[in-house]
């Protein structure tokens, strides 16, 4: 059994919670519940639970000043949110859960699965260090954790000339000549690097554009990269990458 503590302000969501997890998720122990920051303060250190329910925005305070508080976070996190689209996005570069108001069904039960498998290797305080790094006011997101066999991998997506597709599995090439292999496809990449300076140019290949040193023009034509390697550009990617190409 997992040993849980919700966090929240408002009674009502925490009591819809509880009996969320209690009829679909049948691994999670409820071993409290916590409406202000002095209770839930109190609760994780004499609790030590293996999971947190924590809503961000409470009014006394939100719940990153909780977890800096805390000191160090031996415990998994998942977030319960309202926040907007930007920060979703920060939430997924650094493959930290949450679970967005009005709470869905399947993604509560999936995030737990997600704790449940989880191996013993804890880094919720490195995935919390990428996600508020990308949440700063101002700043551009310019980390990303990647899941392998052994974990997490936190990147700077600087360090990143290209990402290749195996199947479910993406191979991604860094500057410093290290591979490395991640359980999710490369759509999944493309979709989440959009925006921020890589292009797909061809069904196997995601691109970093800031790590690109020549284009060969042809029938769509090759990149050469920073590392030496060349990647092919397709046929029907060539005209919206030299659009995008010729804006860098």
């Amino acid at each position: 059994m997992i040993r849980a503590l919700l966090i929240d302000d408002e009674e009502k969501a925490v009591k819809n919670l509880a009996s969320l997890l209690g009829e679909f998720c049948p691994d999670v122990e409820i071993a409290g519940m916590a409406s202000t920051l002095a209770d839930a303060k109190k609760m994780v250190a004499n609790y030590r639970p293996d999971l947190v329910f924590l809503d961000i925005e409470m009014p006394e305070a939100n719940g990153f000043e909780l977890l800096e508080q805390l000191g160090d976070i031996d415990f998994e996190l998942i977030f319960i949110t309202a926040y907007h689209q930007y920060a979703i996005k920060a939430f997924k570069f650094s493959a930290v859960d949450y679970l967005l108001k009005p709470i869905n069904i399947l993604e509560l039960q999936s995030a737990v699965k997600r704790v449940v498998r989880r191996k013993a290797k804890h880094q919720t305080k490195d995935k919390l260090d990428v996600l508020l790094q990308n949440l700063r006011p101002k700043s551009s997101i310019n980390k990303i954790a990647l899941p392998t066999e052994e974990g997490l991998i936190f990147i700077q997506l600087d360090d990143i000339i290209q990402a290749e597709s195996l199947d479910n599995y993406t191979r991604f090439f860094l500057k410093t000549g290290k591979k490395i292999l991640v359980s999710k496809t490369i759509k999944h990449f493309e979709e989440l690097l959009s925006g921020h300076h890589f292009f797909r140019v061809h069904r196997s290949h995601l691109i970093n554009l800031s790590h690109i040193q020549k284009y060969v023009k042809g029938e769509g034509g090759y990149t050469i990269m920073s590392d030496g390697s060349t990647i092919m550009v397709s046929r029907r990617k060539k005209e919206p990458f030299l659009k995008v190409f010729s804006n860098i």
